[in-house]
């Protein structure tokens, strides 16, 4: 089982100074930071997914590029612009279309002439059709005189416009003889439709194909929908699921013909989630959170209101800092740095009912950090587990990223060697003209 990590431009910043909190003033971000294959001495990950939508930007949804990078990435290509050659693994490249991004449209705001030549420019190993994202589910419109009327003609105009994206984008992926593998993008609103997409698009001629819309979906209407497609499913077709994770099913998801998925979400977690921030192998932890007096919008609110002092503030949020630094010297014990942390947490969110004294002691009980082998948990030490700055906070979702990849690895052998191997290599050569 593959697994290909999305790109959003998350680098960090190997100058960035955890104990005075500065950057060197010689750092020219695309020079000098870093990407998560570029850490690690061993693999954590397969390849990366990058989306259109998120290198040109679309609508309220802006670019994660600037201009001269987004230039740069078509200027160079791929393995360049992410400088794959790092990795210590060779890393596959997919493209896709960033669906989610225009979700709200009636229709892509792309051409499939655009999406191949964007796919080619960057000089990717396969590319995914342009589609339209379905984000109605209703399982009962597969059982006759349930369900159908419910599926609104647009969520039907969806699924032909993806289909016959795909039928042109094989056309002229075949007529331009172009290099990388095409996958075609299968969008359905229940189990049998999406049978019915894969089933069109395998006598396309696709052996390759990517699940798009399945993201809201529930674990057991994904496994649904995968076995639905298992009776329609050529021996050679290989699936990849966009944008699911679900690594407890991992074993079904392989079974039933899922070669690779991506996912953000090891990343995600360590700065987005409420409790599971940090991943070991066995486990999951709570980050401890201490936050930037500056940074923080509701703090400031309060003492720019008077109501809190920001002497005071600033006080507790050093001595939260002193306290981990002489907890990881072990000078403090857990109880003395639970102390201030509640006390800070009680000054910058006083109104929160539960307080994060459990999750804490179990941090810094177990102390999973220093039990790490990966090289952000020995290069950072108690830094990885405190939930403060960009520079914090994307380290330990890289480490998540590494850990989680680690836990796929040691699946059976059967699943995580399963023969389906998306994104084949192919030769590399300039890229030809369309005709």
């Amino acid at each position: 089982m593959k697994f290909f990590l999305p790109d959003s431009q998350d680098l960090i910043d190997p100058t960035f100074d955890f104990e005075r909190e500065r950057r060197s003033l010689e750092r020219q971000r695309q020079r000098d930071d870093l990407y998560a294959h570029e850490l690690f001495s061993t693999p954590a990950f397969d390849g990366l997914l990058v989306s259109k939508g998120i290198v040109d930007g679309f609508g309220a949804l802006g670019s994660r590029y600037t201009q001269s990078q987004r230039k740069r990435l078509l200027r160079l290509g791929a393995p360049r612009f992410f400088r794959v050659e790092r990795a210590p693994n060779p890393l596959k490249l997919m493209g896709d279309c960033g669906a989610f991004t225009y979700v709200d449209e009636e229709e892509p705001p792309y051409s499939v002439d655009e999406v191949l030549d964007f796919y080619e420019r960057c000089r990717f190993d396969c590319g995914v059709s342009l589609d339209h994202v379905i984000l109605q589910f209703e399982p009962r419109a597969d059982v006759p005189g349930e369900g159908g009327a419910a599926i609104d003609d647009s969520v039907r105009r969806r699924q032909q416009l993806t289909l016959e994206h795909a039928r042109e984008f094989l056309h002229r992926h075949k007529a331009g003889r172009l290099d990388f593998e095409p996958l075609g993008a299968a969008q359905g609103w229940s189990p049998r439709s999406y049978a019915a997409a894969v089933k069109s698009l395998q006598q396309m001629g696709y052996t390759s194909i990517a699940l798009g819309g399945m993201v809201p979906l529930k674990s057991r209407e994904i496994l649904m929908c995968l076995e639905e497609i298992q009776t329609v499913r050529r021996p050679g077709t290989r699936l990849h699921l966009l944008g699911v994770t679900r690594p407890e099913h991992i074993q079904e998801f392989a079974r039933l013909g899922v070669a690779s998925f991506d996912s953000t979400s090891p990343l995600r977690q360590a700065f987005k989630d409420a409790r599971d921030n940090y991943y070991s192998e066995t486990s999951k932890y709570t980050a401890i959170r201490i936050p930037q007096v500056e940074g923080n919008p509701a703090l400031q609110q309060s003492i720019f209101s008077g109501q809190i002092s920001q002497e005071q503030a600033r006080k507790l949020e050093r001595n939260c800092l002193e306290a981990m630094r002489h907890f990881e010297e072990g000078r403090r014990s857990v109880e003395q740095v639970l102390k201030v942390l509640l006390e800070y947490e009680r000054l910058y969110d006083p109104t929160s009912k539960k307080d994060h004294a459990a999750a804490y002691e179990k941090t810094l009980s177990e102390a999973p950090w220093r039990r790490c082998p990966c090289e952000v948990c020995r290069e950072l030490g108690h830094h990885v587990i405190i939930f403060r700055g960009a520079e914090r906070n994307r380290r330990r979702g890289f480490h998540n990223v590494w850990t989680f990849y680690r836990q796929l690895q040691n699946l059976e052998p059967s699943v995580a060697s399963t023969p389906a191997k998306p994104c084949q290599p192919v030769r590399r050569t300039t890229p030809r003209a369309r005709s």
